[in-house]
């Protein structure tokens, strides 16, 4: 069972000229449905195809085309809704937001704004040992992308690309819960994490794929609780929506710059417009992009062209019990089958890939051990390349037998750093690495004392020195290994030095 207990972070608190303020922020997420197909037609979601090569009739709305429902997209918004602990609601609808704009063939895009396919969940943010958000989430819709406007190429002309035009999107609507910009930042990570776990959405950000509308607002120290208490938005002030983020780095510097910038409005006395921003990177400024509509602005009304989105709870339920274990239940178990740290079991989970990897090493093995060359030899070695765990040149199989060398004592943790590079850069097999390279440790206890005897015979003066202070015991320790080419167990040497020294 995962152990909620946590404390909840204090809100990021900013110091104006006159008084303090307190950020509050909301987040509607677009996440790429992973699918080959679009929503409504059979087109491919490929990216990095030719300039609209990815484009059928319903897409471009030629006369006459009607979209037709892509289930398996249908499937994949459950599965979300289903990892974020949401209610699924059985019957949900399409409607047509209408707005008229080059890179928006039809006129309008199909979403789904009155009846969602999915209700309220949670989302529970990290935000260090024992510390975390929990994130309410109000929805997930379903809905078509638009197209992309191209104004580069020629100085008189824009051209349109319509592949992304009918690609799936899940809108993740989040409740006014994150009170920072780094809450915002862990937000978008976390739930980047629970979508690829799910398989849902691939969570890259460079392509579009997963991208944020961040709303931003202040209020003055107290608001937020009397909001809590009445559920009267007025408390948090006017928000603003800053579009289309898709970096953690520049969606907590754009909170940073947009809750400032209120502030100083209102500490001049002055008022907020509720508006749509786009954060400017170069410049770290953010910048008016229109008004803010409202729902009656896109004259929302049903689609006529698809009927009311029927789904059958034995269906939901299949889909539940395929839904694979989630980032924050693998890094409970982590802890306490392997006994790791809060920390290591974080980086563990972070990726599904890595956290797959890891178990293959620790099967049957020391977890701990295991954890820690998995982190630091193997992550710390792929990270200098520029490479992720999918690129390790070194299966998990025999990393798993470098970690059950040390552990029998067949070799040292020194020796299995050069084991480890062999079998890096060469695809050696460890065990046999050790045997042909002769690198087996030494256990034998009289070639240990052979070796310990002839050091101390050699330096009488360091052994005097050693019986006053014990510490300078090391250095015998140090030198037997080097005498034995680093091959003897540095525990027996260790305990033998300390006997023939009377230490």
């Amino acid at each position: 069972m995962l152990d909620l207990s946590y404390e909840t972070p204090k809100p990021k608190v900013i110091a104006g000229a006159k008084h303090d303020w307190e950020l509050v922020i909301g987040m509607e997420v677009h996440a790429q449905v992973s699918s080959r197909a679009k929503l409504f037609s059979g087109a491919s979601t490929e990216f990095g195809a030719e300039p609209n090569a990815n484009v059928s009739f319903v897409d471009a709305a030629m006369p006459g085309m009607l979209p037709v429902i892509n289930a398996f997209c249908v499937e994949q918004a459950v599965r979300t809704g289903l990892g974020l602990k949401a209610q699924i609601n059985l019957v949900s609808a399409f409607d047509r937001k209408n707005y008229f704009y080059p890179d928006n063939p039809q006129g309008y895009q199909i979403s789904q704004l009155y009846h969602p396919i999915v209700g309220e969940g949670e989302i529970l943010v990290d935000m260090g040992p024992g510390v975390a958000r929990l994130v309410r989430v109000e929805r997930i819709h379903i809905e078509q992308d638009a197209g992309k406007s191209i104004h580069d190429m020629d100085p008189n002309m824009s051209f349109m690309d319509f592949n992304r035009t009918g690609v799936p999107l899940m809108e993740i609507v989040s409740r006014p819960d994150i009170r920072g910009p780094e809450e915002a930042a862990a937000y978008m990570a976390k739930l980047r994490q629970i979508l690829r776990y799910l398989g849902t959405c691939d969570g890259n950000m460079q392509n579009g794929n997963l991208r944020a509308d961040v709303n931003v607002s202040v209020c003055r120290v107290g608001q937020y609780e009397k909001y809590q208490e009445t559920q009267d938005f007025a408390h948090l002030g006017t928000r603003c929506e800053i579009k289309n983020m898709n970096s953690m780095r520049f969606i907590q510097q754009a909170i940073d710059y947009e809750a400032k910038r209120q502030i100083a409005i209102l500490e001049a006395g002055g008022k907020v417009d509720q508006e749509t921003r786009l954060y400017d990177p170069d410049k770290g400024e953010t910048r008016s992009m229109r008004s803010k509509e409202e729902a009656q602005d896109y004259r929302y009304f049903p689609d006529p062209d698809l009927l009311p989105l029927e789904i059958e709870q034995a269906w939901v339920d299949e889909i539940a019990a395929s839904l694979p274990e989630l980032p924050d239940e693998k890094k409970a178990r982590f802890v306490k089958d392997f006994g790791l740290s809060e920390y290591d079991a974080g980086v563990l989970t972070a990726e599904a890939e890595n956290a797959a990897f890891f178990e293959k090493v620790a099967e049957g093995r020391d977890g701990k051990l295991a954890a820690n060359w998995v982190i630091n030899e193997l992550f710390g070695r792929l990270k200098k390349e520029d490479h992720d765990i999918t690129e390790s040149p070194i299966a998990p199989e025999m990393l798993g037998k470098i970690v059950g060398l040390i552990s029998k004592g067949d070799i040292s943790g020194k020796i299995a750093k050069d084991v480890f590079e062999i079998a890096y850069t060469s695809g050696r097999d460890p065990e046999e690495i050790v045997e042909t390279e002769g690198m087996r440790q030494v256990t034998d206890t009289g070639a240990i004392e052979a070796a310990v005897d002839e050091v101390i015979a050699s330096n009488p003066a360091q052994v005097e020195k050693a019986k006053q202070n014990p510490k300078l015991a090391g250095w015998f320790v140090g030198q037997v290994m080097k005498a034995t080419g680093g091959k003897a167990n540095p525990a027996a040497v260790n305990q033998m030095v300390s006997e023939k020294l009377g230490l």
